[in-house]
């Protein structure tokens, strides 16, 4: 069945047979749709597709918008059965379900919508881009599940949340059948959909919300009954393996999600006793789904340049410096995978280990047991590294152990908390480091933020004021204003409320002689920075005004990243 689509395009020589064996392969191997295959493949377009499936079955091509898709798919609330089978419940009409298909030769998926709907079913025939996209724009991008499950209703909640509020002692939250477990299992889920870094469980006295970071923002996913909120966080402590009847205390744990027989995803646990309950927040570790790339990170040409030397020297300091979730991790990763090669002992010790990069020798932190980052560094110095990291440059005693190395022939990777480049400097120096050491040592610093990406699909020009343009004018000559976008109110179907992604904005600040001159003298932070500028190091706002002047990302972005 799975099969009558291609034979078909193969027939009507849409496709050859070879490309048919090719999408058969790949439908077998990764068990998607022949539409996804097609397109995967790059066999046809989305809209060549369509058009070819409407000629073969004489079905006429219709479009979404036509549709109350958002509202009919809120009514029936078939989420498992839309992800599985791509297809979308579009509108009722007198007790009919019209349903949009990319692929009429599925009637095992129409009988599917109508045993679970209880209408008899219409399909409409639609762009499997537009399916797709309405998809995405509902529930995220699509992920294999191993295990398939029922999701949860309102009316089992409510029957959770009316029940007396002390969890029974024979209620099984160690069952994945139990309501609980599989509500907490679809979130887990829609959270990896949606490409989300943190899931925040939030009890609150008469309310208790779930909320998703996207794109470095929380926005609420879903609001469920309070009264649930004890077996939601037992449950949650049950899979971290954290002792459940200690609710007094902070803990920490960590999940994994297996989404298939090949993927999987850690999740970092974090239990806090608030007035209304344990909220409890978790950190997605998707190693996975980061590219590391350097050219995908965001730097222009000389400050991706300035990264690159300084990777390629024998020996020295890179610092990466900024706040909490600015990205300094993945741009450590992206260095340590161009690092990454047979002639090269690379060992890091972190907190906790993120992303696994196979072929370096990755330590975790564990501070129960004395096992600190200064502990950890002595141990690497002994067995023989080219290249040491250090997730975080926290005491006196690891900045002196760090500079220790990089003046003996090894290449020292780190980050710090500070909000600039030249700051990173009066950091160390404040925590006693002394002035010669730092300027013998330190080769690169970069501080970084994480703006989001304006949606190619959909962002407007935006029309700057007189009085933004003329700040702006004052800082960066060169720009343009017809070259200036802003997010689309609305959004659309790839993105979210019209950004896609995010994009880093950089700070580069190669340590260059009259630098480290300065450095050595005890100069101030401000001193430090008017000489980089000097050498052509562009600062965080002017990155910044870069990358709107390219249309990558928002005035209000910007504002809101790096106060411009």
């Amino acid at each position: 069945m799975l099969l009558n689509l291609a034979v078909a395009l193969r027939r009507a020589e849409y496709i050859s047979p070879a490309q048919e064996q090719e999408i058969t392969a790949k439908i077998k191997a990764e068990g998607v749709s022949t539409p996804s295959a097609l397109l995967a493949l790059k066999i046809l377009s989305s809209e060549a597709l369509a058009k070819a499936v409407s000629e073969i079955f004489g079905e006429p091509l219709q479009d979404i918008k036509q549709y109350p898709w958002e509202n009919t798919n809120t009514t029936l609330n078939q989420k498992d059965l839309v992800l599985y089978s791509q297809s979308l419940p579009l509108e009722i009409r007198n007790q009919q379900l019209l349903l949009g298909v990319s692929d009429p030769t599925r009637i095992d998926i129409q009988d599917d919508f109508q045993f679970a709907t209880g209408y008899s079913v219409n399909p409409i025939l639609l762009e499997h881009g537009q399916i797709e996209g309405a998809i995405r724009r509902l529930y995220g991008k699509n992920v294999t599940e191993r295990v398939r499950t029922n999701s949860v209703t309102d009316s089992e909640l409510e029957a959770l949340s009316n029940s007396i509020d002390d969890i029974a002692e024979n209620e099984d939250l160690f069952s994945d059948d139990a309501p609980v477990s599989r509500y907490i299992q679809q979130v887990l889920m829609d959270a990896v959909r949606k490409q989300a870094s943190d899931i925040h469980f939030e009890p609150f006295e008469q309310s208790y919300q779930i909320r998703f970071r996207l794109d470095g923002i929380l926005q609420t996913h879903s609001t469920p009954p309070a009264g649930i909120s004890r077996r939601l966080s037992t449950r949650l402590k049950i899979i971290a393996k954290l002792n459940i009847a200690e609710r007094r205390l902070p803990q920490d744990g960590r999940i994994k999600l297996n989404l298939s027989e090949e993927k999987s995803i850690d999740m970092r646990v974090s239990t806090l006793p608030t007035l209304w309950g344990e909220k409890v927040v978790l950190r997605i570790l998707d190693g996975g789904s980061v590219a590391l790339d350097i050219d995908s990170l965001g730097y222009n040409a000389q400050q991706k340049q300035d990264y690159l030397n300084a990777l390629n020297r024998p020996q020295g300091m890179i610092l990466m410096t900024g706040p909490t979730g600015s990205g300094k991790t993945v741009s450590l990763y992206t260095g340590l995978k161009y690092l990454n090669t047979a002639d090269r002992n690379i060992s890091t010790a972190e907190d906790p280990v993120e992303i696994n990069l196979p072929g370096i020798n990755q330590v975790n932190i564990n501070n129960d047991i004395g096992l600190d980052f200064a502990k950890a560094l002595r141990a690497f110095l002994r067995q023989d590294p080219d290249v040491v990291m250090v997730g975080e440059i926290r005491d006196l005693e690891t900045a002196e152990i760090g500079i220790k190395a990089a003046q003996t022939g090894h290449l020292v990777l780190s980050t710090l908390h500070t909000n600039s480049a030249a700051e990173s400097v009066t950091r160390l120096a404040n925590m006693g480091v002394a002035a010669y050491n730092l300027a013998a040592s330190l080769t690169l610093i970069i501080a970084q933020r994480l703006g989001r990406r304006l949606c190619p699909h959909c962002k407007v020009p935006h029309d700057i004021n007189d009085h933004h343009l003329t700040a702006l004018t004052q800082h960066y000559p060169s720009l343009k204003p017809e070259l200036v976008y802003q997010a689309s109110p609305e959004g659309c179907d790839h993105c979210n409320h019209g950004y896609l992604g995010r994009v880093g904005i950089y700070e580069v600040m190669p340590i260059s002689r009259d630098l480290a001159e300065a450095i050595g003298n005890g100069a101030s932070a401000s001193r430090i920075e008017t000489l980089a500028m000097g050498n052509g190091m562009l600062t965080l706002q002017l990155s910044g005004i870069e990358k709107l002047n390219e249309g990558i990302t928002s005035l209000a972005e910007l504002q809101r990243v790096i106060s411009l």
